[in-house]
């Protein structure tokens, strides 16, 4: 590509080798049909298993694809993190890589970045089409009532893996973002929150096949205790932000 990208597609892997390749090919055909210059970057997060090999081979095949990778498994926010690091999209999507999302819903988030700075998928948009399995439907309803409580977020859904951000406005945000793994989410939206961003929710098709451990729960839980305290405590967060 000679000219710069007007819209960044951010995944991130952690030992997706087995379907990686399948889903750059699905979200590359689907990104093309916006036709807007565009880029998908694969941030390998320290996968142990074939993510990285295939995710280049894919790049080598497709001007479209770069990779991001390094060798320790550090958490989904950070992989976040580095993929917008590294777009030039005026646009940035962040999509999990697993398949669970359908990749077809993409136009319809760049497109809703014109009445919003950033656009989250929600699975309990009255329009959403989810199948989930019942212990994480509990855990995520019961996880909301915790962020609305203690953050103060007005989102019927933090964590589902598909969002769009405007790049200018989200520059400095995700330069003050410290949570490494799963609450990400929740620190990003706090802080579109302090900075007055609009915020638009929409439906999403997905098939959530994955339950999450006992102890990724409790450290989704420990992360959301330290946002709290930066946010409501000392206050961290607001001065950062001036």
């Amino acid at each position: 590509m000679t000219d710069s990208p007007q819209l960044s597609l951010v995944m991130p892997a952690y030992n997706e080798g087995r379907t990686i390749e399948e889903v750059i090919y699905k979200v590359d055909n689907v990104v093309r049909q916006t036709g807007l210059k565009y880029e998908l970057i694969i941030v390998d997060d320290g996968s142990v298993d074939d993510t990285r090999k295939k995710a280049i081979n894919s790049a080598n095949n497709n001007s479209h694809v770069k990779v991001v990778s390094y060798r320790t498994n550090i958490g989904k926010g950070h992989a976040l993190k580095s993929g917008f690091a590294h777009a030039k999209g005026d646009a940035v999507i962040f999509m999990d890589s697993d398949l669970d999302i359908d990749p077809g819903q993409v136009i319809r988030y760049v497109e809703a970045l014109e009445h919003g700075d950033v656009v989250i998928a929600s699975k309990w948009h009255p329009q959403s089409n989810v199948e989930i399995p019942l212990m994480r439907r509990f855990l995520s309803h019961g996880f909301n009532v915790l962020v609305k409580l203690l953050i103060g977020i007005k989102v019927s859904d933090t964590q589902t893996g598909l969002k769009a951000v405007r790049r200018d406005p989200l520059d400095i945000i995700f330069s003050k973002l410290a949570i490494k793994r799963y609450a990400f989410d929740v620190e990003l939206l706090a802080l579109a929150n302090l900075r007055g961003l609009k915020v638009v929710e929409l439906p999403v098709n997905m098939r959530m096949r994955s339950i999450f451990s006992f102890r990724e729960v409790w450290r989704m839980f420990l992360d959301l205790l330290g946002i709290t305290y930066r946010l409501r405590v000392i206050r961290w967060y607001q001065r950062a932000m001036k």
